[in-house]
């Protein structure tokens, strides 16, 4: 008498159409939602490039702190002994931002500020070693007053650009009687030339 053996059956498993329609359904909404957190984290880092971005203006008046800074030609610059005519200070990160000494260059171009009688001084946190490669790589020539950070202090411009310990990219109108008239703040990080001897002219 011999043993019956039977084939082993297989059941055939057929993916249920409702599952795999629910489950295509969720990759597409895991995907919509993906896609909205990226377009509103774009959104706001746009939206907060622009606010950023924006200048900033005082008009508040003071007595312009007085201070003697040292320059890269190697002699130094006290503000009250240039009463009697205007003083424009810049304040930029210095060296390192291509941006800042461009600018510099530029408003020497501008032959409007010597007209009106204007002084710029250029003020950096810097040693002359630092900031002479980058004046030399984008013709600035006005020597440049070095700052340890006190006088970036006195005119509140520390922290005001991209950089904690370091100033924005601003300027600072003092009159001829050493009274500070304006400060104005550019975190883009330039002004066209003739814009700034607008403003400054405009509040003299």
């Amino acid at each position: 008498m011999t043993a019956r053996t039977s084939a082993p059956t297989t059941k055939s498993r057929t993916a249920n159409p409702r599952s795999a329609s629910a489950l295509q359904e969720a990759r597409l909404r895991r995907q919509r939602i993906a896609w909205l957190v990226g377009l509103i984290v774009i959104i706001a880092a746009v939206a907060f490039g622009l606010i950023t971005s924006r200048p900033g203006a005082s008009t508040d008046t003071r007595l312009a702190p007085d201070f003697t800074l040292p320059t890269t030609d190697g002699t130094s610059v006290t503000l009250s002994e240039l009463r009697g005519s205007p003083v424009l200070l810049f304040f930029s990160e210095g060296a390192g931002c291509a941006a800042c000494t461009v600018q510099m260059a530029e408003i020497e171009k501008e032959t409007g500020f010597d007209e009106a009688g204007i002084t710029v001084l250029p003020i950096v946190m810097n040693t002359a070693e630092q900031i002479l490669p980058d004046m030399q790589r984008y013709g600035a020539t006005t020597p440049y007053l070095l700052d340890d950070g006190t006088v970036s202090e006195a005119y509140g411009t520390l922290g005001t650009g991209m950089h904690a310990g370091l100033p924005g990219h601003g300027f600072v109108l003092i009159d001829a009687d050493g009274v500070q008239l304006w400060q104005g703040e550019y975190p883009s990080m330039w002004l066209e030339p003739t814009d700034l001897l607008q403003e400054v002219t405009s509040r003299l």
